[in-house]
């Protein structure tokens, strides 16, 4: 048999979606394509407003609509997706790479349009999203983890503060932000200048000599330095709140999170202590443990 004749005896693709949608999501409006034999207008433009979003659902369940797919583009798909699923539409998100990736499309047809034909066809791959429960608690963590990148340059510009006046204290600490630097950096933001002083806040535990960390502290003390030593002190206190208070919601968001071998599942030992520079203000690897059975 010929190629030509094979190529005959294939079967063509069927439809298994036939009351589905696609959807072109945009930061200022959505377009939307329904099948041609549905309505006369078959693709509409609807602005990214709730009152728009609303009547963007009505007129798919006004056609009888029952799945969408839609890009995850950015944050703007969320919105969307949720009216969508309040008003009972099965919606699939996918990767923008999925519908690009699949060979065919014509040059005339929109993106909405190539969205709803590759999902009525059942050629796109949900993407995994989680449920509400586990979408807060993600929510949450990734706010903590904005707030923990942005106390971390903090640090840099306290660390760049004291080099510009040539305080050596990153030299004879380990960390600035332990007990033996903030108690100096406060110190110096009160008004001190005598390296010796300075040096007797110097922890127990610190491996420096307290003679090395005062010829550390002997600086220029320019005012305009000491100005931005302050400022990036004062930020990074007020950063460390915000992450003590992501900190209690996380906790009270993992609490309400149901665990699949039941509550009660011992957490294993520690192998060593959180030594981040945020470590969480509760026992996250445990509350972890006891609902996933997994450790972080």
């Amino acid at each position: 048999m010929s190629k030509r004749g094979r190529r005959q005896g294939k079967s063509e693709l069927q439809r298994i979606n036939p009351r589905a949608a696609g959807i072109d999501i945009g930061s200022a409006s959505h377009w939307v394509a329904i099948d041609p034999s549905l309505t006369q207008q078959p693709v509409r433009e609807f602005t990214a407003y709730t009152s728009d979003l609303q009547a963007l659902a009505d007129w798919l369940v006004e056609h009888k609509i029952q799945t969408v797919a839609m890009e995850a583009t950015g944050v703007y798909w969320i919105a969307l997706f949720e009216v969508l699923r309040e008003r009972g539409l099965e919606v699939c998100l996918v990767d923008a790479r999925a519908t690009q990736q699949v060979a065919g499309r014509k040059s005339d047809i929109s993106d909405c349009q190539w969205i709803q034909e590759l999902h009525s066809y059942g050629l796109l791959k949900q993407a995994f999203v989680p449920e509400a429960q586990i979408a807060t608690l993600r929510s949450y963590v990734r706010q903590r983890d904005r707030w923990v990148a942005d106390a971390g340059r903090a640090i840099q510009h306290m660390q760049q503060a004291l080099e510009l006046m040539n305080v050596k204290l990153t030299e004879v600490v380990s960390e600035i932000t332990g007990t033996t630097g903030m108690a100096i950096i406060d110190s110096i933001l009160a008004g001190e200048r005598d390296a010796g002083r300075l040096s007797e806040l110097r922890h127990p535990r610190c491996s420096r000599s307290q003679e090395e960390i005062a010829r550390a502290l002997l600086g220029s003390w320019r005012e305009e330095h000491l100005f931005a030593l302050a400022q990036a002190r004062h930020y990074y206190t007020y950063l460390g709140e915000r992450i003590a208070a992501c900190d209690e919601r996380i906790a009270v968001a993992m609490a309400a999170c149901a665990s699949p071998e039941g509550p009660g599942a011992e957490p294993p030992k520690a192998s060593k202590r959180d030594v981040s520079p945020h470590p969480f203000g509760f026992d996250a690897h445990g509350h972890c443990y006891q609902r996933w059975l997994v450790s972080i």
